[in-house]
């Protein structure tokens, strides 16, 4: 079969023109960085020595938060947990999610084979999940800055950050490519151009596993969600069971295009993460064509560890194999003989244990099967240094000093402001003037840390409000402004007349997937009411839009002088003020298309009839 990979080879890949080896087509080539296969000797080795039991325990994963007992790490040989979205430690503190992870690793090296855990957390941007981590701008932000190489050092940062909790995988980066603004993940991606999220991809990979696993700074990565996830049509999927008026997600409905197509698309940043070495792969939620991707042989064995290489081990997406048909035994067996590894199974894992243990001796899932999965699984860890004599799995506590650190804080503060994009900008009035005399600033998110960060952060859907460690537009705009200038505020835009310029932060609150589907991107009434309530006293407006996705703004954006797109920057306020007060000047580019209406949705770059509001790659600068 051929293998897909990048032709650039691993570091040099130009957005935009990553070459495949489509079916029938040109083929590329160019080695993996990581040949996990060169640990098969020693994966064979210990491999013969283990139990049914033993290589069972090895593909089941639970959450820790529904562990019945955490005796059960070595009762079952759990190979690896994780901590879902809201699956924390009770204080959530940098101090508690270390001795956690200590503890339950601590259990897995009493087992006859002391094979330490795999222990995964979504750190999408940034370690969102602790109370302290920087938390860097979401993956669409990330694609208008177009820097790659900022994008491998926020992957260094973020891994730098896990590890100081010990732990020692990311479910990230997502190589989605959006294709409906309405979904609710869509800010997960970096754009709805494939070679852009094929090179940004790349890098984060780079950046989260460095050069080489065993290299304690870095982390395993996990390239998701394989494959179409971003290309769901909308009101597909529903099962036969949904009860009537039952919401479904999008991101678990189905992808309808042929198999080029769906390789044009959706798999370009699957081959440049293989490229770079990507240790694991999260199957989708979603179906291609009517079957799901979790249960799809011709998606896990045939193309991607077939066609494109891939020598590392596959993760189940929380609970997925829940959707295949038929009832558990029939769900994990169809899994398991399509090509799933490693199952994500966060509160069945007894069951799970037992049942797959009995479909192996019934003769249901082949002995050679588990091999494959567990060898995949070892390979891994073999590669990250897990398995290394004389070397701790434990948590290197000497790496939180820098956890949260100004260092880190100033390459998300760069992030930021690189990724601000300038849609409007009538008569100059942006950079606005450090020394007015007062600047009005209006809006619910002025003033919101949640809201900068959106979804996935501290918890799975996020939350208004102050979540973390961090600095609101609000505070930094009163930080960059001369001593002489008065910066007043309101959340309802009232009390700006007389000021030189008004500011007006607005946008989405806070969502992850599922609850994040939207049927109608238009504005929010309060947000509406208070860009009219400034407008109305009489001062020039400067709109800065927070959101994850493009929002329907043509009625609003006459009204309007300076409209910028801030996306989901996350925690430093700070990016937000450089640009606006001209320290430094917009370079970011729209990594998506900007629709005039919902009538316009789906659109992207290269549709019949191409007439948004703003074209994908659109910005301006001063």
């Amino acid at each position: 079969m051929r293998r897909w990979v990048s032709r650039a080879g691993a570091g040099a890949i130009l957005a935009g023109s990553v070459a495949l080896a489509l079916a029938g087509g040109e083929p590329a080539a160019g080695p993996s960085r990581l040949r996990f296969s060169s640990y098969d000797e020693r994966v064979r080795g210990l491999l013969s020595r283990m139990t049914l039991e033993e290589k069972i325990g090895q593909m089941t994963q639970p959450d820790q938060s529904f562990l019945v007992d955490e005796k059960d790490i070595e009762a079952y040989f759990l190979g690896s947990l994780l901590s879902g979205g809201d699956s924390d430690p009770k204080t959530n503190s940098l101090e508690d999610w270390t001795d956690m992870y200590d503890r339950y690793q601590s259990h897995a090296l009493k087992t006859r084979l002391r094979i330490p855990i795999l222990y995964g957390v979504d750190a999408l941007h940034g370690h969102n999940n602790v109370v302290g981590a920087v938390v860097f701008p979401h993956n669409v932000g990330l694609g208008a800055t177009r820097d790659a190489a900022l994008v491998e050092e926020i992957g260094r940062i973020t891994a730098k950050e896990v590890r100081a909790t010990g732990i020692n995988w990311t479910f990230a980066p997502c190589v989605t490519v959006p294709r409906d603004q309405r979904w609710g993940r869509a800010y997960e991606g970096f754009g709805e151009d494939p070679g852009l999220v094929a090179e940004l991809g790349a890098a984060a990979v780079r950046g989260i596993q460095g050069s080489d696993l065993k290299d304690p700074l870095h982390v395993l990565g996990c390239a998701k969600h394989f494959a179409g996830d971003g290309g769901t049509a909308w009101g597909t999927g529903r099962p036969d069971d949904a009860r009537p008026g039952q919401r479904f997600p999008l991101d678990q409905g189905d992808t309808r295009l042929d198999e080029a197509t769906l390789k044009r698309i959706h798999m370009r940043g699957y081959v440049t993460a293989i490229a770079e070495g990507v240790g694991s792969i999260m199957p989708s939620y979603s179906s291609w064509n009517g079957e799901k991707c979790s249960g799809s042989r011709r998606l896990l064995t045939e193309i991607l560890k077939g066609e494109m290489g891939f020598e590392g081990f596959l993760i189940s997406d929380y609970n997925a194999i829940d959707a295949l048909p038929g009832d558990f035994a029939s769900q994990i067996k169809q899994s398991a003989n399509a090509g799933m590894d490693m199952y994500m199974v966060t509160r069945r894992y007894r069951k799970f244990f037992t049942t797959l243990k009995r479909l192996v001796e019934q003769g249901d899932v082949p002995m050679s099967r588990i091999d494959d999965a567990v060898t995949r699984i070892l390979r891994v860890k073999f590669a990250l240094g897990l398995m290394d004599e004389g070397r701790s799995p434990l948590a290197d506590r000497s790496l939180q000093k820098a956890f949260g650190s100004p260092e880190h804080r100033a390459v998300a503060r760069r992030a930021v402001r690189e990724s601000l994009v300038l849609l409007k900008n009538e008569a100059g009035i942006l950079p606005l003037s450090k020394r007015a005399k007062r600047i009005h600033v209006a809006g619910k998110s002025a003033d919101d840390l949640g809201n900068q960060c959106g979804g996935w952060t501290i918890t799975w859907q996020g939350k208004s409000g102050k979540r973390t460690t961090g600095t609101t537009v609000l505070t930094a705009i009163r930080t960059a402004v001369s001593q002489g200038t008065r910066v007043s505020y309101s959340r309802d835009g009232s009390g700006a007349a007389g000021a030189d310029v008004g500011v007006v932060v607005v946008g989405e609150t806070p969502y992850a997937e599922s609850a994040g589907d939207r049927e109608d991107l238009a504005l929010a009434k309060e947000d509406v009411e208070a860009i009219a309530a400034v407008r109305g006293a009489g001062v020039p407006v400067v709109v800065v839009l927070l959101s994850g996705r493009p929002m329907i703004v043509t009625q609003m954006l006459p009204t309007i002088d300076a409209f910028v797109a801030a996306w989901l920057p996350g925690s430093e306020g700070h990016g937000v003020a450089d640009v606006l007060f001209g320290d430094y000047k917009p370079t970011a580019k729209l990594p998506v298309s900007w629709p005039r209406s919902m009538a316009q949705i789906l659109i992207n770059a290269g549709d019949v009839g191409y007439e948004p509001l703003f074209p994908y790659g659109f910005g301006l600068s001063y």
